[in-house]
């Protein structure tokens, strides 16, 4: 199947354009929507614009959308882009990295519905301990650039997914319900290497920005 996938640069989206593949679907472009909403409800925004990098790497054209953001409202701009994306490069389906979020996951598939395309969601209640050592077995480079909850600080900041950090992730699920996949938005990701890639993801300049348990890392890749 000739697909589409939604891509923000994170673990989430990555390791479903990797499955997708595996199971014998052609990715055929990416789709990264730009949000001028840091909060966004729908899409990844940290390091967003770094994805023109992994999509070199991966060999696979790349299609931008920008939004302002704004609630539901964005939900067109996603529209307008899988549209574009569909009649561009004759789409059959439309690849997503929906964990658990319903808000995510029925937008996407009414917008797919209404484009006659199917959605894929390879990720889809998977179970996030078992998916995490998927990430490190499967060669996943996986880097922490984001975190919003509490007790994740600045010191969480370029961590990479490793088998301490699963440790660490149960551990604040169990005392803080914390989800261990960051599936809430408690933190977010940036894929530097994976099976997709034609080499690793370098990181030449990196700056924190935020406070309290709210942190942002700005990173420059190559």
């Amino acid at each position: 199947m000739r697909l589409g996938v939604l891509f923000s640069g994170g673990k989430d989206s990555c390791y479903s354009a990797y499955l997708a593949k595996k199971q014998g679907n052609e990715l055929i472009c990416l789709i990264s929507i730009i949000s001028e909403n840091p909060d966004s409800f729908m899409f990844h925004t940290p390091n967003i614009k770094k994805t023109k990098k992994q999509a070199e790497l991966m060999n696979i054209p790349l299609l931008i959308e920008k939004t302002k953001g704004k609630k539901e409202i964005e939900l067109r701009d996603l529209e307008r882009a899988i549209k574009k994306a569909k009649q561009k490069y004759q789409l059959q389906g439309i690849v997503t990295g929906a964990l658990y979020s319903n808000y995510q996951a029925s937008r996407i598939q009414k917008i797919c519905d209404k484009l006659n395309l199917k959605t894929i969601n390879p990720l889809w209640h998977k179970n996030e301990i078992k998916y995490l050592k998927e990430l490190i077995k499967n060669k996943f480079k996986v880097m922490i650039i984001g975190v919003a909850a509490y007790p994740l600080d600045k010191t969480w900041l370029g961590r990479l997914i490793d088998e301490k950090f699963i440790q660490e992730a149960k551990k604040l699920q169990e005392k803080y319900e914390i989800h261990p996949a960051g599936e809430g938005g408690e933190f977010e990701t940036f894929v530097l290497d994976c099976p997709l890639f034609s080499r690793e993801l370098n990181v030449v300049k990196q700056k924190p920005k935020g406070k309290s348990n709210s942190w942002k890392l700005d990173i420059n890749v190559d």
